[in-house]
């Protein structure tokens, strides 16, 4: 009975310390969900409108910068460093608004630093250090987006500690059954998909034996066996919501 007692009380523990973490911050994702849902249509960005309440942004990444992750349970870290990627590169966009692509500017994802919980890093960092390495879960690659035409969709709330699993695999369904993401040619017999799955490759066959059937977890409509798998060429095109 006293090892029952002990087992509960530390469950408890457990329990309350990940409510405690996840609960840490909650006016930051509320903020993040009320920007994206202003600015953020079918996955693409007005950027002019973000512009006339660029304030709101720039609060943000005070938060950003000033966040405390010390006691944040792994899925308030999670959570927090895919919104924190996300919003600095619409920050990083704005800075250099009016823009065609973000390849227009130099060290756009390896040179320029932020202040993310404390740590100065680049986006590169953020995304390798932060998230792909302690994660390994390559569903994060469908959730940063990079500002260009070829990016998944951008969602247009934030991540959240409580759901950012289940958000997480809504993403990847989303993006995998996309027809602008995954290109079925029927005729042709081929596939063509983004080239994430050839930069990340490494990622995606953690998880599945091959990139085939990486996407056909997420897929209502599975990629067929005898289909030829391609690559499209990146667009890098600024993923602007068009007026």
């Amino acid at each position: 009975m006293k090892k029952l007692g002990l087992y509960f009380g530390m469950l408890m523990l457990l329990i309350c310390s990940y409510t405690s973490a996840s609960a840490q911050n909650p006016g930051f994702y509320t903020s993040v969900t009320q920007l994206l849902q202003h600015h953020v249509q079918q996955g693409l960005v007005n950027y002019k409108s973000l512009r006339q309440e660029q304030a709101e942004l720039e609060e943000l990444v005070r938060q950003v910068a000033a966040y405390d992750v010390s006691t944040a349970s792994v899925a308030e870290k999670k959570a927090f460093y895919l919104n924190a990627y996300n919003l600095l590169v619409l920050h990083q966009v704005l800075a250099n608004y009016p823009l065609h692509s973000v390849t227009e500017v130099e060290g756009f994802f390896d040179r320029q630093k932020y202040k993310v919980a404390g740590q100065s890093i680049t986006l590169n960092q953020l995304e390798k250090q932060k998230l792909l390495a302690p994660y390994q879960d390559a569903r994060i690659h469908f959730a940063l987006v990079c500002a260009a035409k070829s990016c998944p969709p951008l969602l247009n709330e934030a991540y959240t500690p409580e759901r950012v699993e289940q958000q997480l695999e809504e993403q990847a369904k989303r993006t995998l059954q996309s027809q602008a993401f995954i290109r079925v040619q029927p005729k042709n017999k081929r596939v063509l998909v983004s080239e994430i799955f050839k930069w990340y490759k490494d990622d995606f066959l953690k998880a599945a034996p091959s990139i085939r059937a990486y996407i056909n977890r997420y897929r209502n409509l599975p990629l067929p066996a005898s289909y030829k798998l391609g690559y499209y060429t990146y667009d890098w095109r600024l993923n602007q919501l068009q007026e």
